[in-house]
């Protein structure tokens, strides 16, 4: 990759090319060289000067024009990037089918680079057969086909097919840009992620909890998605914006969270478990406020265990060749407690990171030690809690064999 990335953006004939413009601002700010490829329906809804104007260079509209310098083949091949948004199903199917009759897909034909598509469509067209059919045929070539986003639709209309914020998009293709490899090297990986802190309710205003900010977790789930996976991120109690192209499940307690992640882990090939889950519960719930009353010290609250969702999923593997990551959070002697936790858990690798009031929750930053079954510890300095998702996936994909879908 070149000092200034050069980026295609591809713009298909959809009501959501306006969002381009800012998915193009973003580039173009970031120092990018970003080159516009709009469709003819394109240009129906965002006019070629626009795309000019924000670019600052001339926009490829049609394979005859300037055909001395072939552009249908050098705009593809110079790519660092190409990036279709919004995506629609008939751009969606051209790619899959190797069509060629515009200059955007032939761009998408000659391209070298890693592609990356945000689908934009009604709810039907994004769930018909034939578009799922597409897009997991883009996924198994390497391309990064995002999952859109639940809202608004044209009209009255809302469901899924919306496409995703353009600083969300902006994000994915931030990451593909920053690994710089083709083919990324989780498509075709279904990987579930469980994120946040569960809070296990004492009375209906009070709750048992800890605080996990659900970072680390997002962070996990955002980068595996930028790699190629198919991610169902399990999210407790966070209030986090929901990362691009990754399906999330809420979750509120233990209990809840382990149905989920139990349900979502039956075909995944991996299960990154970085949620702070509570070790206890309260043995009973009060259906009423429990009360201060004056003179009297307040009743012990007994607490029961709640189930080892990571013991767990190591010692079942919902499905065969499974990889299950732990996270452990630890406060004195940090890593023999991570080192008996490797051996108790059962899990193939296990993150473990020193905690406190300061340090690791509701930070940016994290830093830890990733210790493994059958390999020697691998340290990670503080820095992005981003690097450190990286990291795991690093040590993960190569356990996972020949891709399975």
């Amino acid at each position: 990759m070149t000092d200034k990335p050069t980026v295609v953006l591809g713009v298909s004939g959809g009501i959501a090319a306006y969002k381009a413009c800012e998915l193009l601002r973003r580039f173009t700010e970031s120092g990018h060289d970003v080159q516009v490829v709009p469709t003819a329906s394109a240009l129906h809804f965002v006019g070629e000067a626009t795309w000019a104007a924000l670019s600052g260079r001339p926009v490829a509209t049609e394979v005859w024009e300037s055909v001395h310098e072939v552009p249908h083949v050098r705009i593809g091949r110079e790519a660092d990037l190409v990036v279709v948004a919004p995506a629609t199903a008939d751009t969606l199917a051209k790619a899959a089918h190797g069509l060629a009759n515009d200059l955007l897909t032939n761009t998408l034909l000659t391209a070298r680079c890693p592609v990356v598509f945000a689908p934009a469509m009604h709810t039907e067209m994004w769930e018909h057969p034939a578009t799922r059919e597409n897009v997991a045929t883009l996924r198994r070539r390497g391309a990064v086909v995002i999952e859109p986003a639940v809202g608004r639709l044209t009209g009255a209309d809302t469901g899924k097919g919306r496409l995703p914020e353009p600083e969300d998009v902006f994000a994915v293709c931030r990451e593909v840009l920053a690994r710089g490899v083709r083919k990324p090297d989780l498509t075709g990986r279904h990987v579930v992620v469980s994120a946040g802190g569960t809070r296990e309710p004492l009375d209906p205003v009070r709750f048992l909890g800890n605080r996990s900010s659900g970072r680390q977790g997002y962070a996990l789930a955002a980068t595996a998605a930028a790699r190629g996976a198919r991610v169902t991120l399990v999210a407790a109690n966070t209030a986090l914006p929901d990362p691009a192209g990754v399906t999330v499940v809420r979750a509120g307690t233990a209990l809840q969270l382990r149905e989920a992640v139990l349900k979502a882990a039956s075909d995944a090939d991996a299960v990154v478990m970085a949620a702070a889950v509570a070790d206890f519960r309260p043995a009973a719930y009060a259906t009423g406020k429990i009360k201060k009353r004056e003179g009297q010290e307040p009743e012990p609250v007994a607490l029961v265990r709640n189930p080892d969702i990571l013991a767990e999923l190591s010692a079942e593997r919902p499905r065969p060749g499974q990889t299950v990551v732990g996270f452990a959070a630890e406060t004195d002697d940090v890593l023999a407690a991570g080192r008996a936790k490797l051996a108790r858990k059962g899990c193939d690798l296990l993150v473990v990171n020193e905690v406190g009031e300061e340090k690791t929750f509701g930070s940016p930053d994290n830093e830890a030690v990733i210790l493994s079954t059958d390999g020697e510890p691998v340290p990670v300095p503080y820095g992005p809690k981003e690097a450190l998702a990286h990291t795991v996936w690093d040590l993960v994909a190569p356990r996972l064999g020949a891709a399975g879908a």
